[in-house]
């Protein structure tokens, strides 16, 4: 089953993003099977990140809220909302 993750990051935390990028892709990496599309949201001109946006594959809505509870990111505090909705693959 598939799943939409989406984050929206707090105001004013890009040092948290930075400070724990290696750590988030590694555990993106650690779960690459799972991974359909993953990547940041940004400003309109693209000179920040704002949140990340996941399309992963889990057996249910209890894997994937796990999943995300693990993020660096998110044990580091950087998102203000964490929102995760089933998604159906169409094309």
């Amino acid at each position: 089953m598939y799943f939409v993750i989406s984050c929206v990051d707090k105001a004013d935390h890009g040092h948290v993003r930075a400070a724990n990028r290696d750590d988030h892709l590694a555990y993106l990496n650690a779960h690459r099977e799972q991974v359909v599309t993953a990547g940041p949201t940004t400003t309109e001109d693209g000179s920040a990140m704002t949140g990340s946006v996941l399309v992963m594959e889990f057996e249910d809505r209890a894997a994937a809220e796990a999943f995300a509870a693990g993020d660096p990111y998110k044990k580091a505090g950087l998102f203000e909302r964490v929102d995760i909705k089933p998604w159906k693959k169409v094309i």
